[in-house]
């Protein structure tokens, strides 16, 4: 059987003005898939061509290309590898690339890769690293990790409604806590939990000064998974870049308060992000 291209693969879906001279490229995160970017990518589509995709193993991505090739996501730079090929397969230039959470990271060893595929970045709930080190503060420890994942095994399902339930913090939307819940329960356990070791134990600090691209940082003023010194972190070690805190609460502003996103996202678009404001803080 032929391995599918990327567009198949990661279930690639072009959306937006067709007409538009500029892309934005969506990166989605853990537990969710392409549609959690539905409202901010909405505000985007008159003047923007728009792609949206889905990681490996997640939504309607291909699963049997990720089970042949499963050695190749055990590494965030394999789901970057596959963000290049997809801009590749479509003929980018100068895209935007915005991803949250682990899909920031994605997308930042993407641009770091292929700067001439995309020379802006939007880096939204970003962390290079989620364990604490000597004089780093990345919100979890070891035996944090340790425990989420017994209560992974334990309960898996009253994990996922936990999760979703801190991941949209106080958002006063019960209905998208109930969202969230649902696509966490559609992985199965042994994958969510190996990608999510995969995710806790990465640790791309060293990448990030070879970032060369314009860069926002957008963070939730309130967020479980992401402390603001760890935003503080991304501003001060990638050049060129601003930090943005936005008014909302929990891990996935994008679902929860779209509008404060878009809001931030185009203030930077608008802005050019001049590398001469680098370390910019906006809130």
């Amino acid at each position: 059987m032929n391995s599918p291209g990327p567009i198949g693969r990661n279930n690639v879906n072009l959306c937006g003005n067709p007409r538009a001279g500029e892309t934005m490229v969506f990166v989605h995160g853990f537990g969710t898939d392409q549609t959690a970017w539905s409202d901010v990518a909405a505000a985007f589509h008159a003047g923007y061509k728009i792609v949206l995709l889905d990681n490996a193993s997640c939504g309607g991505s291909d699963q049997q290309a990720f089970e042949r090739n499963s050695n190749r996501y055990v590494t965030l730079r394999g789901y970057a590898a596959d963000v290049v090929e997809v801009g590749v397969a479509l003929g980018l230039k100068d895209a935007i690339l915005v991803g949250h959470s682990v899909g920031g990271m994605i997308a930042t060893l993407a641009s770091i890769e292929r700067p001439d595929l995309y020379s802006k970045l939007v880096l939204l709930g970003a962390s290079p690293r989620y364990l604490n080190d000597l004089e780093y503060h990345g919100g979890f420890t070891q035996d944090m990790i340790g425990a989420i994942h017994l209560q992974m095994y334990r309960n898996y399902y009253g994990w996922t409604q936990s999760f979703a339930r801190q991941a949209l913090g106080d958002s006063g939307k019960p209905h998208l806590v109930e969202y969230y819940a649902r696509h966490l329960d559609s992985i199965p356990f042994t994958r969510a939990a190996s990608t999510l070791i995969t995710i806790l134990e990465s640790d791309h600090r060293k990448d990030l000064m070879h970032v060369s691209v314009p860069t926002l940082i957008v963070q939730s003023k309130d967020d479980f998974a992401i402390p603001l010194e760890v935003a503080r972190y991304l501003r001060d070690h990638i050049s060129g870049s601003r930090l943005s805190v936005i008014d909302a609460s929990g891990h996935l502003p994008h679902v929860s308060a779209p509008d404060a996103v878009v809001a931030a996202i185009k203030d930077f678009l608008e802005s050019a992000a001049p590398t001469s404001q680098a370390g910019k803080l906006d809130a």
